[in-house]
């Protein structure tokens, strides 16, 4: 009887042994490090990103002549000049906070990558 435990001890501890390796050792050396799933969404959010700054460069130029064109052609009427004024400042600052979070997202990138 002794030696049957004994036995069934070595073969539990052997088993144990082998599920440690496997979950410790094993996964960093032979399983993806970078899931599929974590790939798709990053080049998604990059493609998504590249997207909003190449469609916001075009709309801040347009809004900003815009603005232009309603000082300009305000024929003296103060509210057309605030409203010209307003949507000049409204879209540079638009436009400059999409670049700030661009430079912020490639930096924690750089940093994480």
């Amino acid at each position: 009887m002794k030696g049957c435990d004994n036995l069934k001890f070595k073969k539990l501890f052997f088993f144990i042994f082998i599920l440690f390796l496997f979950f410790v050792f094993i996964p960093n050396s032979s399983f993806a490090a970078y899931p599929k799933l974590i790939s798709t969404l990053n080049s998604a959010f990059q493609k998504i990103e590249s997207w909003i700054i190449t469609i916001s460069t075009p709309a801040a130029a347009i809004a900003v002549g815009t603005g232009v064109l309603i000082k300009k052609f305000s024929f003296g009427d103060e509210e057309r000049i605030r409203t010209g004024k307003r949507l000049i400042s409204g879209s540079l600052f638009s436009y400059a906070f999409i670049l700030c979070i661009d430079l912020i997202l490639s930096t924690i990138n750089n940093l994480l990558g």
